[in-house]
């Protein structure tokens, strides 16, 4: 198993040592006949699989493409990687990305970068936030793929009764947890010891004018910056909501199924989450398991303010598609980028998968306007979002995060921002061990 530290020279021997068999069984190449390029994914409903098939058919025989599913766990996909790529596994061609994890890849070679001829291409029409997170030190090495936000869901009855406007310019987290609370409701959220979690508090943090961590091209040396206003506000958000009777029974264990769940109750009243949480209450009238009149009270609003004068800077997920830096077909695995990044293959991801698109245009398209008919609050807020920290040793930043910051009824300002800050710099500096 892995420690919860990044990548370092000295640890990558080690790695290799322990993955150099399976990477030589993977090194064998084809005979005869276009290469097959293997595409390292994340789960999702078949819609990368269709996709590499359709290009693979479109390259008129320049290469063939095997999907390899990753596991659902994000750290567990991480995981699965730095093993292969730390003993420079050539059978990486292409590989599905988090954008948290992009940094550290690139920052241990792991990635090849895209040739400045080929950058227009690959970001062109591309919304603002999934840009951020694709270059390490000046160089594209991440194509965005599909980003993804979250957005306010409320259930417009129980916002009537409240006499509160959701999709107000000023909406804030106070006026949510005091509108549920009033009405006997609940707010559904991601608090559980996961990555999720940290979602949250990024965007709470960034919301309020921060960042979690500063100066993050330092490596180890970066400056942890939660100890702030900024990371004060979001502790004193997400503790008065986890000690309020807002808070729904088992926060400290909930991720996106359980805040859905929540919120399709007769106790729900307000939650943050991805879009997919919208055709998944769809999906629950045809199977039975909710009544048509929940989904028509669903409504949907830009990620709540933290103050009401500043506007909220909602999170950013999605994937990005990056090229293993051993690989032998650099360049079908080039065209496979390019081919699955493209717009019209955006808009049909979006379609076929249900995860948005990168690309601002595909919001344009008439098929997707009906499918999401909060197609323009998504593009808006995926604009708009605060990625988390781009660095290289993301891990140690993100799990001393969730540990110092759990259980979130335990989370007060400034003691637990404070604590935080410590216990980075000592993770970072390698005086504690995650």
């Amino acid at each position: 198993m892995l420690s919860g530290h990044s990548i370092t020279r000295r640890r990558l021997a080690a790695l290799a040592a322990l993955t150099l068999t399976a990477s030589m069984l993977c090194a064998c190449g084809e005979d005869s006949g276009p290469p097959t390029l293997t595409w390292y994914i994340n789960p999702d409903n078949g819609g990368q699989g269709r996709l590499a098939a359709q290009c693979a058919g479109a390259s008129d025989g320049a290469y063939q493409v095997d999907v390899q599913v990753l596991p659902n766990d994000a750290s567990q996909q991480r995981e699965q990687l730095v093993r292969r790529l730390a003993a420079k596994d050539s059978s990486i061609d292409v590989m599905s990305l988090d954008p948290p994890f992009v940094a550290e890849f690139a920052n241990a070679g792991f990635l090849r970068p895209f040739d400045q001829a080929d950058e227009a291409a690959l970001t062109d029409g591309v919304l603002k936030g999934p840009l951020e997170t694709t270059s390490w030190k000046d160089r594209l090495v991440a194509a965005p793929f599909w980003a993804n936000t979250q957005l306010l869901w409320y259930r417009k009855s129980v916002a009537r009764a409240a006499n509160v406007d959701p999709t107000s310019d000023s909406f804030t987290w106070d006026d949510m947890i005091k509108a549920a609370d009033g009405q006997q409701k609940v707010i559904g959220v991601q608090a559980n010891r996961y990555e999720g979690y940290m979602v949250w508090i990024n965007a709470l943090v960034v919301s309020a004018g921060g960042e979690i961590v500063t100066n993050v091209e330092a490596g180890k040396d970066a400056k942890p910056a939660i100890n702030s206003p900024a990371g004060d506000e979001a502790a004193r958000i997400i503790g008065d909501l986890a000690r309020s009777p807002a808070a729904p029974p088992a926060m400290s264990n909930a991720g996106e199924e359980e805040a859905r769940s929540a919120f399709q109750s007769p106790a729900g009243g307000f939650m943050v989450n991805w879009p997919y949480v919208y055709s998944a209450a769809k999906d629950d009238v045809k199977g039975g398991g909710i009544a048509q009149s929940v989904v028509d009270d669903i409504g949907w609003a830009r990620y709540p303010r933290v103050r009401a004068d500043a506007a909220s800077r909602p999170p950013l997920g999605g994937i990005n598609l990056a090229i293993g830096n051993f690989t032998r077909y650099p360049r079908q695995a080039l065209d496979l980028v390019k081919c699955v990044t493209s717009l019209p293959n955006n808009i049909a991801y979006m379609l076929d998968a249900g995860n948005p698109a990168a690309k601002s245009a595909a919001y344009d398209d008439p098929k997707v306007r009906e499918a999401f008919p909060m197609a323009d609050v998504i593009r808006q807020s995926i604009n708009d979002a605060g990625p988390r920290p781009v660095t290289p040793y993301y891990n140690d930043v993100s799990t001393s995060v969730q540990i110092t910051w759990h259980p979130p009824q335990d989370v007060r300002a400034p003691q637990t921002p404070r604590e935080t800050a410590s216990f980075m710099s000592d993770v970072l500096q390698g005086r504690r061990l995650l």
